[in-house]
């Protein structure tokens, strides 16, 4: 296929729908398949395809929303950094409207910090150079999907001797949340959409872990929705034919268009050099995981906000009302948390998976899964 419409063909969606049926009805017991990006829940609910599932089959969400695994306190630190004289603070457009105890970056520019949204940290870089009397600091999140960028960045400051940039670094690695919910066991998962993007850096094999470890399948996929129906028809294919169950379980590539087995070797060679792991870093709703978030090494420690501005370091717990991490750990669905719709919404979210376009809480408001009956009437008119 050469367009994007033909990830959309109604009549190659029907029959994958079709062959998921056949082959789920071949087994017995329920399949829980966790989407692990907030991309794949966007297209699953923009696009109805949770409706179009066996009954024993369902998607159950997963951490993989870099916004939405950001933690209370360090917003709070951000907000911190962003209200220091002669700082600019530069950030993604996602993390502007993400609330903290003091307030959003949005609110801070509104109180007349200089905070700006930026589409690439190496526009961070831009401004730094243009502005040499001030300091510029970047709000590095995400995934290995976006830490190459930063790690471009940091590297070109560092070749050009800039000395007024700095990252405030929130990068996090995909491989340790997978492990906490898994080992934690509370979430009935059978497999994993895995995240094309991540995969796309860390290639494909990234997620052999899961089928060597914990005998579960995986197919990285695309984002389009007939890339979700095929990796859902992939993962059901492996317990239908016995896969599983022989212990045979492995890692697919739905994605290979983008998706290589083992990445982009350059991108990874040049994030092992600027960075290395965290002891423990802590994730919105998921505690404190070991070796889960990145900081920039030691030859690069002159770019890292934290000790330049002596970062408070802050910790704040979630507020009690909001249910983000049983949403993020696949624990409920966004409707079953109690603000959800009312005191939580895209205009005023109180936490983070209302914030983010990638958010599973945003993806239910946005595309009328308000409460089950109202998903339900979506079904029909779907």
């Amino acid at each position: 296929m050469k367009y994007v419409d033909e990830y959309r063909d109604p009549a190659a969606a029907r029959t994958l729908i079709e062959h998921i049926h056949e082959l789920a009805a071949s087994f017995e017991g329920p399949l829980g398949f966790m989407e692990i990006c907030g991309g794949h829940t966007h297209t699953i609910y923009r696009h109805g395809l949770e409706h179009l599932m066996p009954e024993n089959v369902q998607f159950i969400h997963g951490p993989g929303c870099p916004v939405c695994v950001i933690p209370m306190g360090r917003v709070d630190d951000a907000v911190w950094l962003a209200h220091q004289p002669g700082v600019i603070f530069t950030t993604f457009g996602d993390m502007m409207r993400v609330p903290g105890t003091r307030g959003s970056l949005l609110q801070a520019r509104a109180q007349g910090c200089d905070v700006r949204f930026v589409y690439s940290p190496l526009d961070a870089l831009q401004i730094a150079r243009e502005n040499p009397s001030q300091q510029v600091v970047f709000f590095a999140v995400g995934f290995e999907t976006t830490t190459p960028s930063t790690a471009v960045a940091v590297d070109k400051a560092h070749r050009e001797g800039i000395k007024n940039f700095s990252v405030f670094c929130n990068h996090v690695r995909i491989e340790p949340p997978i492990r906490a919910i898994l080992n934690d066991g509370k979430t009935a998962i059978s497999g994993f959409i895995g995240p094309g993007h991540v995969a796309a850096v860390t290639g494909a094999q990234a997620f052999d872990f899961i089928p060597r470890d914990y005998g579960l399948p995986v197919v990285v996929a695309g984002f389009e929705p007939l890339d979700v129906l095929q990796a859902v028809d992939m993962l059901v294919a492996q317990y239908a034919n016995g896969e599983v169950a022989s212990g045979l379980a492995h890692t697919e590539n739905q994605y290979a268009r983008v998706v290589r087995e083992v990445g982009n070797p350059a991108a990874l060679e040049l994030m092992k050099r600027v960075f290395v792991e965290r002891e423990t870093f802590e994730w919105r709703g998921l505690g404190w995981i070991e070796h889960s978030g990145l900081a920039l090494a030691p030859e690069y420690s002159d770019f890292d906000a934290e000790p330049r501005f002596s970062v408070p370091g802050k910790r704040v717990a979630d507020p009690p009302a909001c249910e983000c991490g049983a949403v993020l750990k696949g624990q409920i669905k966004p409707w079953q948390c109690g603000v959800f719709g009312t005191a939580c919404t895209p205009a005023n979210p109180v936490g983070t998976c209302m914030v983010s376009p990638e958010g599973a809480c945003a993806a239910y408001y946005n595309f009328g899964r308000i409460d089950p009956a109202t998903a339900q009437a979506v079904a029909i008119e779907e």
